[in-house]
């Protein structure tokens, strides 16, 4: 077998994924995040988008969405502390692109530059759901 890593992948609601994986992929505040194992130490920020997770010796990939948290890693583990995460295939195209368009007008309507910024971040939150939602049905 392959020499793996452990992932975990919580939110604060539950725990998304828990195993064993080749390598993952998810997006760093500074660019797109490869964890394999044996990897060097590192904690960071992680932006909303696609948690790939090669699953070890299998051909698939398990895919969760995050809208932002926490990346810690160790050697041998891999732990993302999400703030929202969805299991791709739980992902709803509609409502993703429904959420997005009453932030856009959220965003139109804003009486504060917190109110503007509020709607904004869920903007971007359910514009990057949406394309890691596209990514993951492509991947089929």
């Amino acid at each position: 077998m392959a020499h793996t890593i452990h992932v975990d992948v919580v939110s604060a609601e539950s725990s998304i994924f828990e195993g064993e994986a080749e390598f993952v992929t998810l997006p760093g505040e500074e660019g797109e995040l490869g964890i394999y194992p044996q990897h060097t130490p590192l904690l960071t920020r992680i932006k909303p988008g696609a948690v790939r997770i090669k699953l070890a010796g299998r051909d698939e990939e398990e895919f969760v969405f995050v809208a932002g948290g926490i990346l810690e890693v160790q050697p041998n583990r891999v732990t993302v502390l999400a703030d929202t995460a969805i299991r791709g295939h739980d992902l709803d195209e509609a409502k993703a692109s429904a959420a997005q368009k009453a932030a856009e007008e959220a965003m139109a309507n804003a009486k504060s530059d917190i109110d503007f910024a509020l709607a904004q971040s869920e903007f971007a939150i359910m514009a990057a759901q949406i394309a890691a939602l596209r990514k993951f049905r492509d991947r089929k």
